[in-house]
């Protein structure tokens, strides 16, 4: 069992997401992609406050997610960062600046969005619900997503990372793959919460047998199983698979 000062985790998660940036800002993506966001580009700061206030040391459940929303991650650098939970309860106001090749639907402005990104509402919603306090929560868990990107067409439309053709999809998951196993590594789960089917995928793909891999209904509102009582199904799986007891957290 590795031995960590306090600040060690947090700096080499920091690390490894510095260097998953260097990786995948080679890569280049061609039509119907017309615009690429890395928050940990343009709203670094985000992502830096969310890992220098939480992480403490080593957690027993990893939650991960795909990739950033348009009003979450996408504006706060946090994983499923809703801007009033991001602002209020993670207490993450970050400095952030426009991206590279904007959309002129898509601004960043940070916490100061107006829209509210249902996925992160819902799962950080339930997070609060359950552990009261961040510091709760973080004693032993910690929340990420599989790859920083979000890709749009120039409609503005959202294109999922699975929905890239193959040769890109395949340099994408690489370095992805890589950064996930870095950040198990470091943290030492000893459970991923995939949320949804394809975080389970990568997730299965890119740790194998080294750890417990469970899954979650997504939260997004474009799944109308997740407009039926999205919490309490969620708060039900995780409880069957032993994340949760029926007690608070």
């Amino acid at each position: 069992m590795r031995v960590m000062d306090e600040g060690q985790p947090a700096a080499e998660l920091l690390a490894a997401a510095l260097e998953l940036n260097a990786r995948l800002r080679r890569l280049r993506f061609a039509h119907p992609v017309a615009h690429v966001y890395n928050p940990w580009e343009y709203v670094w700061d985000g992502y830096e406050q969310y890992v220098r206030h939480h992480v403490r040391g080593r957690v027993s459940t990893l939650w991960l997610g795909m990739n950033p929303g348009p009003w979450g991650m996408a504006q706060t650098g946090v994983p499923f960062g809703e801007v009033q939970l991001v602002r209020d309860w993670l207490e993450v106001v970050p400095r952030y600046c426009q991206p590279r090749n904007a959309h002129r639907l898509r601004p960043v402005q940070g916490v100061d969005c107006p829209r509210s990104e249902v996925s992160g509402a819902r799962l950080w919603g339930l997070i609060r619900e359950k552990y009261k306090t961040p510091a709760r929560f973080f004693r032993a868990n910690f929340v990420a997503n599989y790859c920083p990107l979000a890709f749009m067409e120039e409609s503005a439309r959202n294109r999922t990372p699975d929905k890239l053709p193959i040769a890109e999809r395949s340099r994408v998951f690489a370095a992805c793959n890589w950064h996930l196993s870095a950040t198990v590594e470091i943290l030492q789960p000893t459970r991923v919460v995939a949320i949804g089917q394809f975080a389970e995928l990568r997730a299965r793909e890119a740790l194998g047998r080294r750890v417990q891999v469970l899954r979650i209904l997504h939260p997004s509102p474009a799944s109308p199983a997740s407009n039926r009582d999205w919490a309490g199904e969620v708060t039900r799986q995780l409880t069957r698979q032993g994340v949760w007891s029926a007690r608070s957290g």
